[in-house]
């Protein structure tokens, strides 16, 4: 049995090396805390129209990529629902995108299920996601007036909590 364990192992550790010079590549491409914010462009489900990242500069921004079928994404979800009613009428956009394969049908049916509601975009081709080095839903980013990403969080989040309010509110400042 060990000897059939030593070239298995031999064999991970070439590809994992093989990996790393291509994983390097891809690292120094993605979005990183303190830089500008790479553009992306999404089409809004509830009204087709085509929106991107530098039409949104001088507005704080919370990119949020989801997906219908992600525990962590329904929890929070209703939080998002708040601040977005919070926010209302100041300079501040949320942008969900939702990496769902079957696209504006399965998110749409998702909404009349469960009778939640986020202002929802689609990126059919994956670049967007790529581009900010999304891993697992949820992640969302923080995106100052000036397109600087200022914040990733990895994983569900409270959304509405005062201390993320008034976060949010110092960058509109």
């Amino acid at each position: 049995m060990p000897r059939t364990l030593f070239p298995l192992i031999v064999c991970l550790f070439l590809f994992m090396a093989a990996c790393s010079k291509t994983e390097t590549a891809k690292i120094s491409s993605i979005a990183k805390e303190k830089s500008p914010a790479p553009e992306i462009s999404v089409v809004s489900i509830a009204t087709g129209n085509a929106l991107k990242l530098s039409d949104l500069k001088g507005k704080v921004v919370l990119l949020n990529f989801w997906a219908t079928w992600c525990p962590p994404c329904r929890e929070e979800i209703p939080s998002m629902m708040k601040l977005n009613t919070f926010m209302a009428g100041k300079p501040f956009q949320m942008v969900a995108v939702s990496i769902d394969e079957g696209g504006k049908p399965t998110i749409d049916a998702f909404f009349k299920e469960t009778g939640l509601l986020l202002p929802t975009y689609l990126d059919e081709s994956g670049n967007s996601a790529k581009s900010y080095g999304v891993t697992g839903v949820p992640e969302s980013f923080i995106i100052d007036k000036q397109g600087v990403l200022v914040k990733k969080v990895i994983g569900g989040f409270a959304w509405n909590s005062p201390e993320v309010v008034a976060y949010l509110e110092g960058l509109m400042k």
